[in-house]
């Protein structure tokens, strides 16, 4: 069983901003489906390729992000190297993205969080570019995308879906030389 886990803050006000390429991520692959929702997360199993795969989005807002997917871990039994956090990272511009195997939370609320709560920064990751900020990077994480900008992130996520589905089926250190 894998576990997909998108980042992003719950809420209608929080739609399509930079901070919730997480769920944008798991929205764009899986489109519109009903996730069954729980006290501090929404959930959506799918098989891929005969494996199970449970796709997250915490709804404990992005700085206890932590909270929700270690509950999901235990109750399910996952095992940390069957999952894949999708998170924006200001260190990319926009249209671009990385897929690492570890790394620190780089100042991110979210991946801090999940550190804490899993006790190691040894999870799979994809950073989304979301670019640097020209002024307060809380107004900017928070702020939605451009019209230019949104074009590119819908090319990324295009790409996106299909790490996804290559995350089920291939290797780590494959997924990692198809991509980077």
């Amino acid at each position: 069983m894998k576990l997909i886990v998108g980042l992003g803050n719950p809420g209608k006000e929080y739609d399509k901003t930079r901070h919730n390429i997480g769920f944008m991520a798991l929205d764009s692959y899986l489109g519109n489906v009903k996730f069954k929702t729980n006290d501090n997360y929404s959930l959506y199993e799918k098989i891929i390729n005969n494996e199970k795969v449970l796709f997250l989005k915490p709804l404990t807002f992005m700085n206890e992000s932590g909270v929700a997917v270690r509950k999901v871990m235990d109750y399910y039994k996952i095992n940390m190297e069957d999952v894949l956090i999708i998170y924006d990272d200001m260190d990319f511009e926009v249209g671009h993205f990385k897929i690492k195997k570890t790394g620190s939370s780089a100042g991110h609320n979210g991946i801090k969080s999940i550190i804490k709560h899993l006790g190691t920064e040894d999870f799979k990751r994809v950073r989304i570019g979301i670019s640097k900020p020209d002024n307060s990077t809380i107004e900017f994480v928070l702020g939605k995308f451009s019209y230019e900008d949104s074009n590119k992130i819908n090319e990324v996520l295009k790409i996106v879906n299909n790490v996804i589905e290559d995350f089920v089926m291939l290797d780590f250190n494959q997924l990692m030389n198809k991509y980077n």
